[in-house]
Order: structure tokens, then sequence, then C-alpha cells
């Protein structure tokens, strides 16, 4: 069942990501057409701004999932086996608890641009753009949690997959 739930997780965040990338092409073809034309479209360069800051946000949390960060895999492995795990499950507490804090931070960055809109685009609420920073640590956090029963299994037996 976790595994199914890994997948489908993984999934959804290529999909998510594959149409993110997708719009940002796009946009950045319309505007060099424009461009070409002898026209200048004004939102283009801040729109392409937030799509690859959002591509960045559920990039990470596809590489958590694959365990692709780096990290430091030959000192936890130098370590004996209960040092090991131990010196996993700290790690993972770290870095669990740094993107809960980010999380907790940009609900509240959220809350103080209530209000606001995109400078070149005046209709497009400025918390629609920044909701990426709590969205895109809390899906961190999901791919820490669904990838660590495999990762410490990895861990416990010697096997470097990547770790923070």
């Amino acid at each position: 069942m976790l595994a199914t739930a890994k997948s489908l997780f993984g999934k959804l965040i290529e999909i998510t990501l594959i149409l993110l990338m997708v719009g940002l092409t796009i946009v950045v073809l319309v505007a060099v057409a424009y461009r070409l034309a002898g026209n200048s479209l004004s939102w283009y360069d801040e729109i392409a701004s937030i799509l690859l800051a959002w591509i960045t946000y559920y990039g990470s949390a596809l590489a958590a999932l694959r365990r692709g960060h780096i990290g430091f895999d030959s000192v936890l492995l130098a370590l004996p086996r209960t040092m090991r795990i131990a010196g996993a499950l700290v790690a993972e507490v770290i870095v669990i608890g740094f993107m809960a804090l980010m999380t907790w931070a940009g609900l509240r960055v959220l809350s103080v641009l209530e209000g606001e809109a995109l400078v070149s685009l005046t209709w497009m609420p400025v918390q629609l753009t920044q909701s990426v920073i709590p969205i895109g640590a809390a899906l961190f956090i999901v791919a820490e949690l669904l990838s660590l029963p495999d990762y410490l299994r990895s861990v416990a037996e010697g096997h470097s997959l990547g770790s923070h």
C-alpha cells in the first residue's frame, strides 16, 4: 500500500511538473514571438519567474521522493549499523522539522500578502503565486515520509540510496 501511495504521489508530481514546464515554454515562446513582431508583453517575465519557482518547489519534492538531494551517505555508511539508523533518523527529523517550519512560515507570508496583486497582472493575487512555498514544503514532507521506509532499509543494509 505504501509503495502504491509513493508511486501515485510521484506520478502526480511528475504530471504537475510536466504541465508547469509546458506552460513555461509556451509563455516564453509567445513572448519571443511578440518581441520578434515588434511588440512586447509586460507580464511574461513575471509569470515566467513564478512558473520557474513552482517548478523548483515541486521538483524538490520529487527529488526528495527519489532521495535525489545531496547528502553524506559515505559518512553515514561508515558508522556501525545502529548508529547509521540513528543518524539517518536524526537527519530526517531535522529535514522534516525545517520543512514544517517552512510550511508554517509560508502560510504566515500568505496572510501578510492578502489583498496584494501582481504588478503586471493586477487581477492575479500574489497569495496564489506564493502559495507554492507552503504547498511545496508540505509536499516535501510527504515525499520524505513516503520514501523513509525504503531509505532506512537501505541504510540498515549498508547501501547508498541518497540522503540529506
